[in-house]
């Protein structure tokens, strides 16, 4: 197959008329006539908007022809080998349980039950049908189920995300990744958008399809089960305690997938007594910041705002502070919402979410600050207690009712405390309170964002507008240990527990977090077979 790279379209075209001008561009750059060409299909898609007033949509097609190799002297024609993903027989028939439904534990449980091997996944939290209406319920009533909430439940933290699939990681699994997505249904389209992202709307849909596959393939997700603890003999894995309304149970295994999440600090600390080796590790909290997303778009595509082709505008700013700390936004959720994200009581917690639209009137981001170890001066239980003292604070702050304290950014620059909003309308629910950031953030936060705005100011016009609204406090955009593992087997110290993805340290984001969970079973399954 032939893969053309750096095909360019100004984005003023027809989107009807998409695959026709590509046609041409091919007959153009390979001088052939369109009859020679088999078929082709987009393989990356992005935006170039460094000029903003050419912007460009940028194009690498995948092409099958005959005689392929004699086009390889064309200036950016390549060739690749086609992918085949050859099944792996186990002989060993086990029955591994996977804590944990979230990116990285449907899809380590997916690849086990492709392979036979019927895993149990124990979920604390509802199906993502159910969970939906304990977290509605939340926003709408600051009534929280601390099993079921934006961080527990069918489909991890990410379900109530924007859905995002960029990645930092290059690994040959994300092509099974993005394909079980769309086969669940997911667009078509991430499997080549160069920024893909799916929408809390569609993610719900597409959590339980894979759910359901697994099922069929004979494993099974046991819904509003808790992991109470693991049973331990002579430094290997014998079972799970489990408890369910009140009822205990036991299931007896030799292999557990450990894929909790980052929020799942009663399990953090339940392993450190059982002597699970955890190590501390560099997180970052900060705020959500809200513009209007208009703004943002002007700012990013000029006189191509409001082209359908482009949809809302993203950004991604960082800045490399004297003091040593970076400050940068992760998380941007064009055309979205700041979310109610606690799953602790007496707690405030802001996330972002975008429907798959993005067609909201505000963008929101995190805006993060780095921490590090010698900020709390402890081991991983003080690491979380880091966490819990600022969410604890911005409770407080906001009125004790699940309110999210927030200030304008003019307001939070000046050192004065914020009583009234301005044209930006925060939101997040179930409410707001207009106060002084300061009284819930350590000042090493506060100094470093205030310095981060003002440099961020310079690669964004605008991004220190004085109505722009910071919402307290984002507190869980990585977890804040690392479950230890070996490299080549994936175990921890404890034979049979395999530490998996974000909550384990060893992903960031729904993409790196399923490629990690396929890794998983794929190490146990050598291991076994």
């Amino acid at each position: 197959m032939l893969r053309i790279s750096n095909i360019k379209l100004r984005a003023d075209f027809d989107p009807t008329k998409e695959n026709q001008l590509l046609a041409q561009k091919i007959q153009k750059m390979l001088r052939v006539k369109q009859d020679k060409i088999l078929s082709f299909r987009i393989s990356k898609k992005s935006i170039d908007a460094r000029e903003k007033n050419n912007i460009q949509l940028v194009y690498s097609i995948d092409i099958e022809m005959n005689n392929e190799r004699s086009y390889l002297g064309i200036k950016d024609v390549s060739y690749i080998e086609s992918f085949v993903n050859v099944k792996k027989e186990i002989n060993k028939k086990i029955r591994p349980v996977v804590v944990g439904s979230g990116p990285a534990g449907l899809f380590c449980a997916l690849v086990l039950a492709e392979h036979g091997l019927n895993p149990i996944v124990i979920e604390r939290g509802m199906d993502v049908d159910r969970r939906k209406m304990a977290v509605a319920k939340f926003w709408k009533d600051g009534l929280l189920d601390t099993d079921s909430n934006v961080q527990f439940g069918e489909g991890g933290a990410g379900t109530f995300s924007d859905g995002k699939l960029t990645t930092g990681i290059k690994n040959t699994r994300i092509p099974k990744v993005l394909h079980e997505l769309v086969e669940a249904g997911a667009p078509p389209e991430i499997a080549y958008l160069a920024k893909p992202h799916i929408g809390t709307d569609i993610l719900i849909n597409v959590v339980r399809n894979i759910r359901q596959k697994i099922e069929r393939l004979g494993g099974e997700v046991r819904f509003e089960t808790k992991m109470k603890e693991l049973i331990i003999d002579n430094g290997e894995i014998r079972g799970v305690l489990l408890e369910k309304q009140g009822s205990s149970d036991i299931i007896q295994t030799e292999t557990v997938v450990l894929a909790v999440g980052h929020s799942a600090r009663d399990t953090f600390y339940m392993l450190k007594d059982l002597g699970v080796e955890m190590i501390p590790k560099p997180f970052a909290v900060g705020v959500r910041i809200e513009h209007h997303q208009k703004d943002i778009d002007l700012q990013q595509f000029g006189s191509f705002t409001n082209n359908p082709l482009l949809g809302a505008s993203e950004y991604k700013l960082n800045a490399h502070l004297p003091n040593g700390r970076g400050v940068y936004t992760f998380c941007m959720c064009p055309g979205g919402h700041v979310v109610a994200a606690a799953s602790e009581k007496n707690t405030v917690v802001t996330n972002g979410m975008s429907y798959s639209a993005r067609s909201g009137e505000n963008a929101n981001s995190a805006l993060l600050v780095s921490v590090t170890p010698k900020d709390f001066n402890g081991d991983v239980t003080a690491a979380i207690e880091f966490q819990r003292k600022l969410e604890r604070k911005a409770f407080e702050l906001g009125g004790s009712n699940y309110f999210a304290p927030v200030q304008l950014v003019g307001d939070f620059l000046e050192n004065k405390g914020s009583k009234q909003l301005g044209d930006i309308i925060p939101t997040y629910t179930p409410g707001v309170t207009p106060t002084d950031l300061r009284e819930c953030l350590d000042d090493f936060i506060v100094d470093s964002i205030k310095d981060g705005l003002r440099v961020m100011d310079k690669k964004l016009a605008g991004f220190i507008k004085h109505d722009a609204v910071l919402s307290a406090v984002e507190s869980r955009s990585s977890s804040p240990v690392t479950i230890k593992r070996n490299p080549l087997t994936f175990e921890s110290n404890i034979k049979g527990l395999y530490p998996c993805g974000e909550g384990a340290g060893y992903a960031g984001g729904i993409t790196s977090s399923a490629v990690d969970g396929i890794k998983c079973a794929e190490a146990m399954m050598e291991l076994e077979g």
